[in-house]
């Protein structure tokens, strides 16, 4: 009897550390991820255009994301930006996986130990100029574009697609 408290207590354990490790996974309601992804396409530097703020990257300009191929089929991520008050320049290293299969734009992404954060393109340019990327919930939303100059008519479509879906748009930071 107590050996199956103490194994009934572990296997609770295990689950709630395996839920909360998994929490961050998913997407905003209504967000779709992109489909007919092309990893190989995706690949290269993006500059942020637009986020909504947060910890890890507030205060940070001319941020950018470059994605390169890793030996075991992730994708490795490095973040960079600059700090605007000291002008030093910040430098975070990680990885992405798919969540799914590798032509739904839906990826988990870790900068530390087994701990991951949705990367969701929900809409992506045909000829993969900009992309709309969004986090687990409308917290989390970027504007990535190949230049540093997008049209206007790239501006109001994110800003329209991204208050339909119920992101905090007036809060949002613009870099370029």
């Amino acid at each position: 009897m107590i050996l199956s408290r103490i194994i009934f207590k572990y296997l609770s354990l295990s689950f709630l550390i395996l839920a909360a490790l998994s929490g961050c996974t998913g997407m905003p309601e209504g967000v779709e991820p992109v489909t007919d992804f092309d990893k190989s396409r995706y690949l290269g530097t993006w500059h942020e255009i637009a986020r909504l703020d947060h910890s890890f990257e507030r205060g940070l300009i001319d941020v950018k994301a470059e994605y390169s191929l890793r030996d075991d089929g992730a994708v490795r991520v490095i973040n960079s930006g600059t700090d605007s008050e000291t002008g030093e320049r910040k430098v975070a290293n990680g990885h992405a996986k798919f969540v799914g299969d590798e032509g739904t734009a839906h990826l988990k992404v870790s900068f530390f130990g087994p701990f991951y954060g949705s990367y969701v393109v929900f809409e992506l340019d045909p000829d993969y100029r900009y992309a709309f990327v969004a986090g687990y919930n409308t917290n989390y939303l970027w504007l990535l574009a190949r230049e540093t100059d997008i049209s206007d008519e790239i501006r109001k479509a994110f800003i329209d697609r991204a208050r339909a879906l119920g992101f905090g748009v007036d809060d949002l930071v613009w870099l370029h």
